[in-house]
């Protein structure tokens, strides 16, 4: 009966706290969450539905073409930039055709290096061309070539404003007025710019930004149509563009606090610029949602057919022509919804179609509130439903919470341009449901055959019926212990395995009989089998039963599997011989750590397995991959060593940042057993041994060589790790590591 209210309650405040962090998470989505979900959702509205192309020129009295530089045009005319004459001569070409407008999405941030005078630089002093030199000097400078056709046309340049500060200042060709609030504090403020030359600058008619602000994955969904550099406002490229077409000299930005906008006193943003006799509404931050099309190859008009004697002018009369590289090889690619490579120039001109045509999309400004209350009042509906009906109804109803989600925010997108987001209701409506009908599931019987089902596999016999037989000494869910971790590996796996290509049940037989012995020692010493991860064991000790020595047992257990290896490894060598093969003896490597962890049942509501998750584990894991690099058996970490240095033999090995943490550790070797410990000679030696790393570590590199040379003499010293050291020592000699080196070695590997 207690565990059934206990159920209830849990029931009940488990689906609330659901809603309650999905009304957080909607409201604040701190890690962008529901965002980056939400415009996912909008992207896949546009795949299903993009915006039909109509052309605006019937409409709007103006149409819009692209004069593509691609690669075709690169290939006819020259490598990129081409001459100023050639951008000169397609400006005057397309003015005598009748085209309203020539916008730039290019920079002409240098002087063109095809002018003569750029050309005299590379000539040098030599007499003998001086008259050569007198001639190109009296040829017109293609800068001011093409000023003076740019002061002739409708010509709007462009500029990008950088992060970096560089004393730029790109020239405003236009007036700004504010309605409302000042709109500066609403647009991300810019440091520097790549601006044109001065005097292509002045000679445009317009001048205008053509950043974008991508999204945090890249796509862009919203584009400026202001932009800030400093305290000072600029127009971007289609807004200039818009205001030359119609002769207009400022532009109008209205914000919160205008006339006839309601912000209820709060500093909401921008909600609108207008130019001429066009408004544009945009985004809080002055950006404007862009509705795409499909490709349309209409749109474009390669560059080389301008320059082709029988080109049709009616094209490209009565139309703003927008100048930009869709080449692969000039990188001027961008993703949007529709298209991972679309040129950026494109997305200029689509975001121009749709303020010529008055189609916009939105996301109103009673969106968000709007999704909170159905977020909140369906999942109320939920919260009931999972208390008085039975769980097929309450999956009908979340259903059709989720449906209704859906396709009310597909509706108004497909009929109005409203962009409502479904995501963010529907993933808390699923969330409570599956939460709900989770918790309706309470094991209230059986616990003994639960205990002996969750540790069969892992503890001994008489562990499993300890706790089956009181369970209350396993807390479920996870507790806080201190513990001592073992992993082992076999070295060289992959090369015995090579040996059973075609073999793969000897390959599993070499395992078990691996595995077998080696699980045995572990569970004689009290330990838990966490996992096998193909050739390599997981095991701690302490949990879930009391081992209060486990540090000892740990080191006992290591010592033991070496020794029972050897003879595993007898009886492999003599199957090899009577079957005339290659012997490989299995070799093992061996990491111990202590230290605090969280062990309990890790897993979910349906699967769970009984582990531990912690620093200390993952440090036990990464010294027995360092046990290879320094030639150890067995590698224990510092609180290990601390806990049982009087009881076995012990070789300090180093202070090391293991790869994966930034502090050192100290780690050591374990050697043998206690009879070894107090031996003379393993006294002597490790004597030694402890005085080189002391001199090692204070930087006395000739006495610290001198004494890994005399321990790499001695009777069974670890040639690997004197090597090592010998190398080390060579390397900090050569290049001193600083006077305030401490001696730690920072792992570059696992």
């Amino acid at each position: 009966m207690q565990m059934q209210r206990i159920a209830r309650h849990i029931q009940n405040i488990i689906p609330a706290l659901v809603l309650l962090l999905a009304f957080g998470l909607n409201y604040y989505d701190p890690f962008f969450i529901i965002t980056n979900l939400r415009n996912q959702t909008f992207d896949l509205y546009q795949r299903i539905k993009p915006r039909e192309y109509v052309d605006p020129a019937p409409i709007a009295g103006v149409g819009i073409k692209l004069i593509d530089v691609d690669d075709e045009s690169l290939s006819r005319i020259g490598q990129w930039p081409w001459p100023r004459t050639i951008i000169a001569d397609l400006i005057a070409r397309a003015t005598n055709a009748g085209a309203y407008a020539i916008v730039f999405d290019v920079v002409f941030a240098e002087p063109d290096r095809t002018s003569p005078q750029q050309f005299l630089t590379q000539l040098g002093n030599s007499p003998r061309l001086n008259q050569v030199a007198q001639i190109i000097s009296a040829m017109p400078d293609h800068d001011d070539v093409l000023a003076d056709v740019m002061r002739q046309a409708n010509v709007v340049t462009g500029f990008t404003l950088t992060e970096a500060a560089n004393g730029f200042e790109p020239e405003r060709k236009s007036g700004f007025s504010y309605a409302g609030d000042d709109p500066r504090q609403f647009i991300p403020s810019f440091n520097g710019a790549v601006t044109n030359l001065n005097k292509l600058e002045k000679a445009s008619a317009g001048n205008g930004s053509f950043n974008f602000i991508t999204e945090q994955d890249n796509i862009i969904r919203r584009v400026p149509l202001l932009v800030r550099k400093g305290e000072t406002l600029y127009p971007t490229l289609v807004m200039e563009a818009l205001r030359i077409v119609q002769g207009a000299s400022t532009f109008i930005v209205k914000s919160s606090g205008a006339n006839m906008t309601e912000s209820f006193g709060e500093k909401t943003g921008i909600t609108a610029v207008k130019v001429g006799r066009i408004e544009v509404p945009t985004t809080s931050t002055g950006q404007a949602w862009l509705h795409y099309t499909s490709d349309v190859p209409s749109r474009r008009i390669p560059a080389w057919k301008i320059f082709e004697e029988n080109f049709d002018p009616s094209l490209i009369a009565g139309n703003i022509l927008f100048v930009g590289p869709s080449a692969a090889g000039l990188k001027d690619l961008r993703a949007t919804p529709l298209n991972p490579v679309t040129a950026g120039v494109e997305v200029h001109i689509q975001l121009l179609e749709q303020i010529l045509l008055g189609h916009f999309l939105s996301r109103p400004d009673w969106a968000e509130g709007a999704e909170i209350v159905f977020l909140i009042s369906f999942g109320v509906v939920i919260l009931i439903a999972l208390r008085q009906v039975s769980a097929l109804a309450c999956a009908l109803v979340a259903a059709s919470g989720i449906t209704f989600a859906v396709g009310a925010s597909w509706y108004l997108y497909s009929s109005y341009q409203w962009l409502l987001d479904p995501i963010g209701p529907s993933l808390t409506v699923g969330l409570m449901f599956i939460s709900g009908t989770l918790l309706n599931f309470l094991r209230t019987e059986a616990e003994k055959a639960q205990v002996r089902g969750a540790f069969a596999q892992y503890l001994s016999p008489a562990l499993v019926e300890q706790l089956a037989n009181d369970p209350t000494r396993l807390k479920l869910g996870g507790e806080t212990r201190d513990m001592t971790f073992l992993f082992c590996d076999v070295r060289g796996f992959t090369t015995i395995s090579e040996q059973f290509k075609g073999n793969p049940q000897g390959l599993t037989s070499l395992i078990n009989r691996f595995l077998t012995p080696m699980t045995d020692i572990i569970l004689e010493k009290g330990g838990t089998i966490d996992k096998y991860m193909g050739d390599c064991i997981m095991a701690f000790w302490n949990a879930p039963l009391d081992v209060p020595n486990h540090a000892e047992q740990a080191c006992s257990t290591s010592l033991q599997m070496y020794h029972d290896l050897e003879f595993l490894n007898q009886d492999l060598k003599a199957e090899a011989e009577r079957e005339d093969r290659p012997y490989f003896p299995l070799k093992i490597g061996i990491g111990l750590n202590t230290g605090d962890c969280v062990v309990g049942n890790m897993g979910s509501e349906q699967r769970f397995d009984y582990s531990v998750l912690g620093d200390a584990v993952n440090l036990a894991s990464r010294l027995e991959s360092q046990s290879k690099n320094y030639g150890a058996d067995i590698v224990i970490g510092e609180l290990t060593y601390t806990s049982v240095k009087d009881v076995f033999a012990f070789l300090e090995l180093d202070l090391i940042a293991v790869k994966g943490k930034t502090e050192a550790v100290r780690i050591f070797s374990l050697v043998g057993d206690r009879a070894m410990a107090v031996s003379d000679t393993f006294q002597s030696f490790r004597k030694t041994h402890d005085g080189m790393l002391v001199a090692y570590r204070s930087q006395h590199w000739e006495e610290a060589a001198k004494l890994v040379d005399e321990l790499r003499h001695k009777e069974g010293a670890n040639q690997t790790l004197y090597d090592m050291y010998a190398e080390r020592i060579a390397e900090y000699q050569a290049t001193s590591p600083g006077a305030d080196w401490d001696g730690v070695y920072v792992a570059a590997s696992k």
